[in-house]
């Protein structure tokens, strides 16, 4: 029987790990932390009984995971749950930009701008699940659809600063910018409106969904369904050097590229270790979790339902803010992402003490404290929030760094998403999985098709270790 050792239980080691036990590998995994699940966690982090996701909050790429509906997550236990709204972008003046599901529903609120955004959305939404075989992949490859991408790849090649002038009202660009904002580098730079039509076209095909119990509860359904297959899980065993993984066929490594580095670099041919050493970390996360009694007091009342809500102000803000972090300034309003899980899971609440999860994009290592800036910016558009708070616990980017090695700085996206570092991670190759080292892999959110808990990157290098030793 073939052996591996995965080392670092994300959902990526986890995905890899599931993907070698299904195969009929003998697979151990190995996770430094006491608990699995790198930042697909959650737990009670300011009063009992409210539950807060450590990192990763709304899961579109995870119920749309072609992998994860494979393994069946569902059968272990985990339960997708819905907000009515998915996403709300409030500006200055009251109004909201709202993102629906429904794009008919979204379009209808965006007035002059609703048939736009059905032309920019509506057929990347219609033909996400043909897109996906091909954008989450590395993209080194033959493209099974090359009809669909065709179509997208126009609009894909934007600065997103460009993309944003298809719509002509501020609610509509506003909505849309605070989408794009994901990519997490300024917003002027080809190729920056990629990641904005993907978040947008994923969301109206499945929706931003959370899971039930919080994002722990995916981390928990990988691991009941990998223990099924006959895997193991180790917790507590750090991987510094070589003679710390235990003899195998096939290691996989859900590390950074800076980790992968320092335990095989003295083996890696130089070509590739001069790729890993130049790879760039992005930018950074500050992280804030309310405990509140009641709901937040939003001066637009819509909001109140939406599962996630963009902080930032009119598109031009936007881009202006995330230049300025990009470029290493820390803004006095910097862009927030607010999240409101309980509106579709009032299972993490406690009686009227509602979970609130927010982060502020930073720039790489910031030393400060940003939790007053977040408050600001929630009390922009909801005067008398700071009134309702029960209790604060304030993440800074070295914490974040000490909760998940790979979060370098704080980087919670696994690399800089600018230039051809947007589209090769982390390395140009036709197998960016293979480190170059026979039989070792890296397998982590710095690898295609990059960050988020679809699991991925490690079934993908997974498949490619299968296709070495079989």
């Amino acid at each position: 029987m073939t052996t591996a050792v995965v080392v670092g239980g994300g959902p990526n080691g986890l995905a890899a790990a599931l993907t070698l036990a299904r195969a009929g590998v003998e697979v151990t995994l190995l996770e430094a932390s006491d608990e699995i699940g790198g930042g697909a966690r959650s737990g009670e982090l300011t009063v009992p009984g409210v539950i807060h996701d450590h990192c990763s909050a709304f899961h579109p790429l995870g119920v749309g995971s072609p992998f994860w509906a494979e393994v069946g997550l569902d059968r272990h236990g985990l339960t997708w749950r819905w907000p009515e709204i998915d996403c709300g972008h409030p500006l200055d003046t009251g109004e909201a930009g709202l993102l629906y599901r429904s794009i008919e529903a979204t379009a209808a609120g965006l007035g002059d701008d609703g048939r736009r955004w059905e032309l920019m959305f509506g057929d990347l939404a219609r033909n996400f699940d043909a897109l996906g075989e091909d954008l989450l992949r590395p993209i080194v490859n033959v493209p099974h659809h090359p009809l669909r991408l065709a179509a997208f790849g126009p609009r894909a090649l934007l600065p997103a600063t460009v993309a944003a002038r298809w719509f002509r009202t501020e609610t509509a660009r506003a909505l849309y910018g605070g989408i794009a904002a994901h990519v997490y580098t300024r917003l002027d730079r080809p190729l920056t409106a990629s990641l904005g039509l993907m978040i947008a076209a994923s969301g109206h095909r499945f929706g931003w969904p959370v899971a039930e119990g919080g994002s722990g509860a995916i981390t928990a359904a990988a691991a009941s369904a990998l223990r099924d297959e006959g895997g193991k899980i180790e917790t507590g065993v750090r991987v510094s050097a070589r003679a710390d993984i235990p003899p195998a066929d096939l290691v996989l490594l859900d590390l950074s590229p800076a980790q992968v580095l320092s335990i095989y670099g003295d083996r890696m041919p130089a070509r590739i270790r001069r790729s890993y050493n130049k790879y760039r970390t992005g930018s950074s996360a500050f992280k804030v979790d309310f405990a509140i009694d009641g709901d937040i007091p939003w001066t637009n009342p819509d909001l109140v339902r939406a599962g996630t809500v963009h902080l930032g102000g009119d598109f031009d803000e936007v881009r202006h803010t995330e230049t300025q972090r990009a470029q290493g300034v820390m803004v006095e309003r910097p862009f927030v992402l607010l999240g409101q899980q309980y509106v579709a899971d009032p299972t993490r609440s406690n009686g009227s003490i509602n979970p609130i999860y927010a982060y502020a994009h930073v720039p790489n290592g910031y030393d400060g404290d940003a939790t007053e800036a977040i408050v600001g910016q929630i009390e922009r558009f909801a005067p008398g929030f700071r009134d309702r708070i029960v209790a604060t616990h304030s993440t800074t980017t070295a914490q974040m760094h000490s909760y998940n090695a790979n979060f370098a700085g704080g980087d919670i996206i696994g690399g800089a998403n600018d230039g051809l570092q947007l589209l090769f991670r982390p390395r140009a190759a036709v197998d960016p999985y293979a480190t170059g080292v026979d039989g070792v892999y890296i397998c982590s959110q710095a690898t295609p098709p990059g960050a988020g808990v679809h699991g991925l990157c490690g079934h993908l290098a997974a498949l490619s270790g299968l296709r070495r030793v079989r």
